[in-house]
């Protein structure tokens, strides 16, 4: 979840705007390129995934400030398991997850890659958005698929910059897709 600096990063907090969890704020560290996923972007996902988000096991794949887990959380999500490369970012997920009460996320300290080549536990939904410069879209939508991560009928949700159309599984269909400023999102059923 990193490339440029810009937005709510550059400010040190990002918002949950949704749930139980609403207006809290999040503590972002200064960490070079770390780019969460816009507010406007979060909050027409989650109107989205507002059916099957209650009960939903997540995996938050690239976490890097956990806003879309901890939102999916917030929203009544079971569990999250949030994946992250960076040992800064990662400690930061979980001084935030402890300082908002929320036991049922956890914080794994792995390259996403490296993760997914380990034992699969299912998830409902999971959030794909990796750093921009690393162009891993395709292999990581491959090991979802392919390692049996995904319980059947889920939901992945694929972020990118406006001018990638990412290469998914021939079986994922887009169930919906939008662009916010710089950024392509869309939500595909598996």
């Amino acid at each position: 979840m990193r490339t440029e600096r810009r937005g709510p990063a550059a400010s040190g907090r990002v918002r949950i705007i949704g749930g139980s969890l609403r207006n809290s704020r999040l503590q972002v560290p200064p960490l070079e390129g770390l780019r969460p996923t816009p507010e406007r972007v979060r909050e027409t996902l989650f109107d989205w995934l507002a059916p099957v988000i209650a009960g939903a096991h997540c995996l938050d794949l690239c976490a890097g400030t956990g806003a879309l887990g901890i939102e999916a959380l917030s929203r009544g999500a079971a569990e999250v398991r949030f994946v992250e490369r960076d040992a800064r970012a990662a400690q930061a997920l979980r001084a935030n997850l402890a300082r908002l009460g929320t036991a049922n996320g956890e914080v794994v300290l792995a390259d996403a890659r490296d993760y997914l080549r380990g034992a699969p536990r299912r998830h409902d939904i999971a959030f794909l958005d990796p750093p921009f410069d690393l162009g891993l879209w395709a292999e990581l939508a491959r090991q979802l698929e392919a390692g049996g991560w995904l319980a059947a009928g889920a939901l992945v949700y694929v972020e990118s910059p406006e001018q990638v159309a990412p290469d998914v599984p021939a079986g994922w269909q887009v169930h919906r897709q939008g662009k916010a400023g710089a950024v392509r999102y869309a939500l595909y059923r598996t």
